[in-house]
């Protein structure tokens, strides 16, 4: 009873604090607030913007108030950005303005993860671990990787044949194998119990602690002064005990790999790795980058751990996507008809695709475009922070306020005459359609200055995957005792992953 009285005390006069700001902070610009929904006194709009599956709801707001809107909860300010357009004119064009990250007090400051890129807001900092991973993943420099890729790649192909049932477990595997090889250097064939296992429990509570308003520390404004220091002897109060827990899983998670190439440096077995290439790029040049930044840096791909938060890493473009794709495959089996028969005219049936052969399959590549636009893994980006106030076609947007990209209303795009439901590789050909859609390329891998280091090396493992599966296997739905398909009822996680 005294912690549920502390809590409702404590709300209130933020409530009254917050409520208080944003009416002074409307009536001294003298300019309104994009269109959005009515708010309800205090709460805002925080009952109409459902805590699961929310881009629907944005999107139905997009028909009705246009490509930006704006709602409050509980004082926030929420940005929602509909449209390509407002996403580039604002987190592209302005990019430093809107390049910050909401604070995050669970995952961020109690769990730790605010030592992270992803989680950083825009500075010195950041800019330091960004520039490791830009050098480390850029288009040439993942080059070295390919070999490693394709024989990981193979193995799960491989899988495939032997053990059908088991193709989104091994699929995970796979993609972390990915990662794990190329972030730290481990070998293609090291158990999935010691590093992948920890990584994907890891994944599975920051992704569930990253969604805006998972924890009343992240909700309310003030939230510093307020939840963050209730102390933890008070009932029912697990705000102490979550974030401690969190910080210890994450901590050992980043530090475990990294130590592990450390040792091999020293006794000079190392494999080649984006760790290594930082630490040996550290000694050659006497840069001064710490090992702290590196650690952090490498923790950022390390098994998509924090693709939540930098958008499309490799692990959550591999796993998400090809598990889409997949799908695709059985409701729309028309088009693995059409992959298929593109890969035997340019590759053959004696060997597998190779990176060589990308340029040669237009079908292939457009496939992969339309598994990240069809059921994006990340229908609303990652959310952004104002880092001071901003004016956009005559509206104003207040410092401090939540953006969301909302890629979901970006994808369902239908200007090539082609229904955005219907999975359709046609609609990037400009061979099929006069009007091709928009290139999933400029919204599935984030945004300005926080698009994913890691999107080449993504792209890479989409490539392989797909037409690796496509020219080894059949996709096709269950089928019953009459030897009749069963029908598919898809269905999709509800959180910030999707």
């Amino acid at each position: 009873m005294l912690s549920d009285f502390l809590v409702v005390i404590f709300v209130a006069f933020a409530l009254f604090l917050v409520r208080r700001k944003s009416l002074a902070d409307r009536s001294s610009r003298g300019c309104p607030f994009p269109p959005g929904p009515p708010r309800q006194p205090l709460l805002g709009n925080l009952l109409q913007i459902p805590r699961f599956r929310a881009w629907h709801t944005f999107l139905s707001w997009k028909h009705q108030y246009g490509g930006v809107v704006y709602a409050e909860a509980l004082g926030n300010g929420i940005l929602i950005l509909n449209t390509m357009e407002a996403v580039t004119d604002l987190l592209e064009k302005r990019a430093s303005v809107y390049s910050d990250r909401p604070t995050l007090t669970m995952v961020g400051e109690l769990m730790g993860l605010d030592n992270s890129m992803p989680m950083l807001q825009y500075g010195a900092a950041w800019k330091q671990q960004r520039k490791l991973a830009h050098t480390a993943l850029s288009p040439e420099a993942v080059k070295k990787y390919h070999t490693v890729q394709e024989d990981i790649v193979a193995m799960y192909v491989n899988s495939l044949l032997e053990k059908p049932e088991d193709f989104a477990s091994q699929l995970r595997l796979t993609a972390g194998r990915v990662i794990m090889s190329v972030t730290y250097g481990l070998p293609v064939q090291t158990p999935d119990d010691l590093y992948i296992t920890d990584a994907e429990r890891t994944m599975e509570m920051i992704g569930k602690a990253t969604v805006p308003g998972a924890f009343l520390t992240d909700l309310i404004p003030q939230r510093k002064f307020f939840f963050k220091y209730i102390p933890s002897w008070i009932p029912f109060n697990s705000i102490h005990k979550t974030g401690e827990d969190g910080r210890r899983r994450i901590e050992a998670l980043v530090t475990r790999p990294f130590e592990h190439v450390k040792r091999e440096r020293a006794k000079g077995t190392e494999n080649p790795s984006f760790t290594a290439d930082c630490l040996d790029k550290r000694e050659m040049e006497g840069t001064d980058e710490s090992d702290h930044h590196i650690l952090w840096a490498a923790g950022a791909m390390y098994g998509g751990t924090f693709s939540f938060l930098s958008l499309f890493c490799p692990f959550l473009s591999t796993y998400g996507t090809i598990l889409t794709f997949i799908l695709a495959m059985a409701l729309f089996p028309e088009v693995q008809v059409k992959i298929k028969d593109e890969i035997t005219q340019v590759v053959g049936s004696g060997r597998l695709p190779s990176f060589q052969d990308r340029d040669a399959l237009p079908y292939v590549n457009a496939t992969i475009k339309e598994a990240l636009r069809w059921s994006p893994v990340l229908p609303l980006g990652i959310a952004r922070q104002t880092s001071e106030a901003d004016f956009y076609k005559g509206y104003y947007i207040p410092k401090g306020t939540i953006v969301l990209p909302n890629v979901w209303a970006i994808s369902k795009d239908d200007r090539s005459g082609i229904p955005s439901e219907k999975f359709a590789p046609e609609r990037f050909l400009t061979s099929c359609v006069k009007d091709t859609a928009i290139d999933p390329y400029n919204y599935a891998f984030g945004f300005g200055r926080r698009i994913c280091p890691g999107k080449h090396l993504g792209d890479n493992n989409l490539f392989l995957l797909v037409s690796h599966i496509m020219a080894t296997v059949d996709i096709s739905r269950e089928k019953d005792h009459d030897e009749k398909e069963i029908p598919l009822q898809p269905s999709f996680t509800a959180g910030l992953v999707r």
